[in-house]
């Protein structure tokens, strides 16, 4: 497993629940309200009192950027800035630049976007940032000329070692395998996917074979359909990874009605809300998630220390991100937030988002 710097700050039951972090709005400030901050570069020492942050999701309505964006919500508040969230419905390649070039006419400080497709926005993420904005990319990057700094959950090897191991360990170590992914396009599941083949290819995972990957396009009843016929062409098939929230609470929704319950194994990347009923049914053993409020609170308190000149996105700048602590910027402007937490019935009911 890819060995991650921890950020002392982990998911865990005394603040796992999105209420815990919304609560907790205003506990890195200084004594006298204004949010703490430090950075080794950049022309400024705190965050700036109103600034304002946009974040643009894949989509409005999915849970999982629901929470992040509540997240991101939470350390707005903390620094005195303004916060707004727009988005589209649907996850295709250029559903949002609609948004960003509404978000620029309005002179956003700061726009948080996680993007559909790694070029389709560039055009316009540039002209934001040509008209003053500082743009930080989130959950899923655009190229890196297209933005300030991306905030990245996990590395990528990370996720697809972590996916591979789960499978692995679900299936026996045997057996066809498939991925049920979201949009063809999407940055990080591409990504992900490339590293997970990659992971397959070590010695240990020999007797696992990879016979698919399909896109349910991060749409509840489409990845539900995906499953099925996944299961319908490959009627020997023993496992499924579904890195896409999405996409894995669809998958247990089919399997946990099915004749494959209990003999068809699925993991991927989930919130204890969405899963708990699955791994308690049987339907599911394990699947993985970092803390999305966690990644949105980041992904502010990063755009908010570009626009106050705290850094300027160059490798080696640290930066304070309220109660996480501090980060540091990496090679070609990533942050990282920190490890996956592996859930199952031993740990779930410890968890609430």
């Amino acid at each position: 497993m890819t060995v991650l710097r921890s950020r002392g700050v982990r998911m865990g039951a005394a603040a796992a629940t999105l209420a815990a972090l919304v609560l907790a709005a205003g506990c890195a400030s200084d004594d006298d309200g204004t949010p703490s901050g430090g950075s080794s570069a950049g022309g400024g020492d705190s965050i700036k009192e109103g600034l304002s942050v946009a974040f643009l999701p894949k989509q409005v309505n999915n849970p999982y950027f629901t929470v992040s964006d509540n997240g991101g919500k939470a350390a707005v508040e903390e620094f005195k800035g303004e916060y707004k969230e727009v988005g589209p419905s649907e996850a295709s390649a250029s559903s949002q630049v609609s948004y960003l070039n509404t978000l620029t006419q309005q002179g956003s400080d700061v726009i948080v976007v996680s993007a559909n497709d790694p070029n389709a926005i560039c055009g316009a993420v540039n002209q934001a940032r040509q008209g003053g904005a500082k743009v930080v990319t989130f959950d899923s990057d655009t190229n890196p000329d297209c933005r300030d700094l991306f905030v990245n959950q996990v590395t990528g090897q990370g996720i697809a070692e972590n996916q591979i191991k789960l499978i692995s360990e679900a299936i026996g170590g045997q057996g066809k395998i498939a991925i049920l992914s979201a949009t063809a396009n999407a940055t990080n599941q591409n990504a992900w996917i490339e590293l997970m083949k990659t992971e397959l290819q070590k010695p240990e995972y020999g007797g696992i074979e990879l016979v698919a990957t399909v896109y349910g396009d991060d749409k509840d009843e489409k990845s539900f359909q995906e499953t099925q016929g996944l299961l319908s062409a490959h009627p020997d098939l023993k496992g499924i990874i579904s890195p896409t929230t999405v996409g894995v609470a669809a998958a247990a929704r089919y399997l946990s009605g099915s004749q494959y319950k209990g003999k068809v194994a699925l993991t991927g990347l989930g919130t204890p809300n969405q899963m708990r009923e699955f791994v308690k049914n049987g339907t599911v053993q394990s699947f993985a998630l970092w803390n999305p409020a966690d990644l949105g609170y980041l992904a502010a308190y990063a755009g908010a220390a570009l626009a106050s000149g705290m850094i300027t996105g160059k490798e080696g700048e640290t930066f304070t991100a309220g109660k996480l602590g501090e980060y540091t910027v990496g090679a070609d402007g990533v942050v990282v937030l920190g490890p996956p937490t592996v859930f199952d019935a031993g740990n779930i009911d410890q968890f609430d988002f």
